[in-house]
């Protein structure tokens, strides 16, 4: 956890209800040498469904097995976050340290061990020292409730500041919430959904459903992200559905208000992943970069994502250099279809390139004082079809190397 905050940062923290069924809880179980609380437990009703995408590195934390496992289920009575530890690439000792949280968990609720969701991240190929779990955990049971900015805070690991966001959706006339908390700074690329995110709803939301939800909101928003390529041990995505309220039960895409829900889903998704993009490591500016015209969506988004990735873009972007030959590299990298001489180039709207030539009379003042802003806008059109798909991304700065120079010490 960072001293400095992002210069992205918002400028304020939200205020998030509480969401009925949903109780925080932190402790400190000390995985690093430092004086902060680092183990997150929240317990939830019974009768909470759950949905999850989860990493598909090939190499996942014994946490993302163990939700691979248990989700099918559809049930949850308990999350466990453990930061500065990530538990990957740690065999049969990492195993037992997430054995003893599920039997202590399951334990001190009365439910099934396939109700208890666990999460770690920090450095890898070190075992999650169980002893410290352990006691971490038993302060956890009886710690007194704390509020979402101190959960959120609690789940950092470089992360400069709490990531948290809320929003609404009308299911029969009332009104239901969803609240989320996510970290993630570094180490952040699209591959199901990058990071550790946590999402909470007091709606009756059946688990399939749920699921499908989630993978609809997911692909648009957090596997539309990137911050170095990448991809995490670690990434998990849970929603969770504590079915309090007493609005009717969602069952499927035909019931009304599914569709509310859905779009209060997908939006509280996007605010996670941008909040994830703002506190980049050692980011000093936001991009957005807007793709039309390829030959497919999925084409669109290759693309998109080999400009996002590239580091030449992202040190242009950083140095404020409307060096736009650098895109047309990335954009002929990227592998997908594509016609030199039908690509077009814009930044902060201004066209730069048109038909694969610089626009006549370009003049480079008016991109020059964008590039000079925090957010940044792209637009690249392939000029072949109506595939079209946008991405998220910060600059390369000194800072990142800093940060990952000497990151374990």
């Amino acid at each position: 956890m960072s001293e400095t905050i992002s210069p992205l940062a918002p400028a304020d923290i939200p205020k998030l209800p509480e969401i009925s069924g949903v109780t925080c809880r932190i402790a400190q179980a000390r995985y690093k040498e430092w004086d902060r609380c680092d183990l997150t437990y929240i317990e939830l009703n019974e009768g909470t469904s759950v949905a999850g995408v989860l990493t598909q590195s090939k190499c996942p934390s014994t946490e993302v097995e163990w939700c691979r496992k248990a989700l099918p289920g559809g049930k949850a009575r308990a999350l466990v976050v453990n930061a500065g530890n990530a538990n990957a690439f740690t065999g049969a000792r990492g195993m037992e340290a997430v054995q003893r949280i599920l039997s202590l968990s399951s334990s001190h609720l009365g439910c099934t061990e396939e109700e208890i969701f666990v999460s770690s991240t920090g450095v890898i190929g070190e075992p999650l020292p169980k002893d410290r779990a352990e006691a971490g955990l038993k302060a956890a049971f009886t710690a007194k409730p704390c509020s979402w900015e101190e959960a959120a805070a609690t789940i950092m690991t470089t992360d400069t500041f709490p990531k948290m966001a809320t929003t609404s959706a009308i299911v029969d006339g009332k009104t239901v919430y969803l609240n989320g908390i996510v970290k993630g700074s570094g180490m952040i690329a699209p591959d199901m959904a990058t990071m550790l995110g946590y999402i909470f709803t007091d709606a009756t939301v059946d688990a399939g459903v749920l699921q499908e939800m989630l993978n609809a909101a997911t692909a648009k928003s957090f596997n539309c992200i990137t911050v170095d390529s990448d991809t995490s041990t670690s990434d998990t995505v849970l929603a969770f559905a504590t079915g309090q309220h007493d609005t009717p039960a969602l069952t499927s895409f035909e019931d009304a208000g599914a569709d509310a829900f859905q779009a209060a889903l997908s939006d509280l998704c996007m605010q996670l992943a941008h909040l994830v993009v703002r506190d980049g490591e050692g980011a000093s500016k936001f991009i957005e970069i807007a793709v039309t015209g390829a030959q497919s969506d999925d084409s669109a988004k290759r693309i998109a994502l080999s400009i996002a990735n590239s580091p030449l873009v992202k040190t242009a972007i950083a140095g404020e250099d409307a060096n736009w030959g650098r895109v047309v590299m990335a954009v002929g990298k990227a592998g997908e279809p594509a016609d030199r001489d039908k690509l077009s180039i814009g930044f902060g709207g201004i066209m730069v390139a048109r038909d694969g030539l610089v626009v006549p009379d370009y003049d480079e003042a008016p991109v020059a004082e964008h590039l000079k802003g925090d957010v940044i806008d792209i637009s690249v059109d392939i000029g072949i079809g109506n595939g079209k798909a946008t991405v998220w991304t910060c600059d390369l700065t000194h800072g990142y190397i800093s940060i990952n120079a000497d990151y374990r010490s």
